[in-house]
């Protein structure tokens, strides 16, 4: 308290992540952070059944239960300043079910702390780097979204500076977010204008979820600043590519080594690497689900997108869902290229490393990594190409949803089909197009 007020913050906002992945919080003011720390702050329980258009989804334990509580306790030792918001610091919280004093069983967080439990129980420590694109956009009245692209320039791939970015959007966020302190190193402006990317350290698991889940939050919060909009789904524009959320992964085998090394092993990695590798591929189907969790993020997929719909991996290919980079020795790991940007960190982290861990339980060996350029279909199986495909395909695999919990899955699978159910029954702007004036 007495740092907090010498460093001149009064206000603590405490934020934790719903099901999608959007940041749910309170400020407190200083003087009420020991209470908050001690009794908790009541949220209500269905705020991880709540849809971004403000719908409560009839999700068990929510509307059913009379709409109970939870209780919200500051993580202090996630607590960092916000650069932009004088006189305001940011930390984390753990959320838990004031009837048993156990974790919420929707909590995002809490479930990858569980997988993660389960890797430590057979001498693994994931490490995970996230790799981050999302897409600026202006103020459009003349757009039906109300949304432009920040800038329309191509070829602008892999470019920093004036080029693709006019107002230095960039160069201001990378100042702003490293004072932050959540581990950005750098970024650019990728494939598409207006489209950027900016990369994390890699670090433990749990901490590189908090990294991922915060940066996301910061990145919206700055454009909003500005009077712009910040997106991290999937495709927002007809006529551009979609954002991914890439995750390097690897794992310390408790004595300060890499896990996933072996130079002489097969592709020089190790036993474990490959059975990972091999259990990735396994469940690729229901980790489709949590990779790619919303409608949209089925029109990021198909021929020459550079997005993965194909189960497959290779060595130091970029065409393969899982990218084995080059690097070998302490960087030896492999790249989940599945993710899209609209994915909760907490869940995309927790689904990979289950699905890795299954595999090195099992002990089977992936086929042969893909050569040459990939997206044949006679190589190699096709992905769920739809939500509805994707969240069936979860709800099958009895292996995976033990790892991740029955109480989660049940939720999730509740909250997503609504999702689906509503967009089914929406009337969109191509069908009004297609239809009306012909028909």
């Amino acid at each position: 308290m007495q740092r907090l007020a010498a460093d001149g913050i009064d206000v603590v906002r405490v934020s934790y992540p719903d099901l999608i992945g959007t940041d749910r919080a309170r400020d407190v003011l200083l003087d009420h952070l020991p209470s908050a720390c001690d009794h908790g702050l009541a949220f209500c329980r269905a705020v991880y059944h709540t849809s971004p258009q403000g719908d409560v989804v009839p999700v068990s334990g929510g509307l059913d239960a009379g709409l109970p509580d939870i209780t919200v306790r500051p993580d202090l030792d996630t607590l960092v300043p916000l650069p932009w918001e004088p006189g305001v610091a940011s930390c984390l919280a753990d959320v838990t079910d004031p009837a048993t004093g156990l974790p919420a069983p929707e909590s995002p967080r809490d479930l990858l702390r569980t997988v993660l439990d389960r890797c430590a129980e057979h001498g693994l420590r994931p490490v995970v780097g996230p790799e981050l694109e999302y897409f600026l956009c202006d103020e459009d009245a003349a757009s039906p979204s109300g949304w432009k692209r920040y800038s329309g320039a191509a070829g602008v791939v892999y470019t920093a500076g004036l080029r693709a970015d006019g107002d230095n959007h960039l160069l201001r966020t990378l100042r702003l977010l490293r004072d932050m302190n959540i581990g950005v190193t750098g970024g650019n402006h990728e494939f598409d204008g207006g489209q950027f990317e900016i990369n994390l350290t890699h670090c433990d698991a749990l901490s590189a979820a908090d990294r991922a889940f915060r940066f996301k939050s910061a990145i919206k919060e700055l454009a909003r600043k500005e009077g712009k909009l910040a997106t991290f789904m999937a495709k927002p524009f007809n006529d551009a590519g979609g954002s991914g959320f890439h995750l390097h992964l690897s794992c310390d085998n408790g004595e300060g080594g890499n896990a996933f090394d072996d130079p002489a092993g097969a592709y020089g990695l190790s036993a474990t690497a490959r059975h990972a590798v091999a259990g990735i591929l396994a469940h690729a189907p229901a980790l489709a689900a949590l990779a790619n969790p919303t409608v949209n993020s089925y029109r990021r997929f198909g021929p020459d997108t550079l997005a993965p719909w194909l189960i497959d991996w290779g060595l130091d290919n970029r065409s393969a869902m899982v990218r084995i980079p080059p690097e070998r020795g302490s960087g030896a790991r492999f790249e989940l290229r599945l993710g899209d940007a609209g994915a909760n960190p907490y869940l995309l982290i927790a689904g990979t490393v289950a699905a890795a861990l299954l595999g090195v339980l099992t002990g089977d060996e992936p086929p042969a990594p893909l050569e040459g350029y990939g997206y044949d279909t006679a190589r190699a199986a096709v992905l769920p190409m739809s939500l509805p495909a994707a969240v069936d395909a979860l709800e099958a695999d009895t292996e995976l949803t033990d790892v991740l919990g029955k109480d989660f899955t049940a939720s999730f699978l509740s909250y997503k089909r609504n999702e689906i159910e509503r967009f089914q029954r929406h009337v969109t702007d191509w069908e009004f197009t297609e239809y009306a004036y012909h028909l």
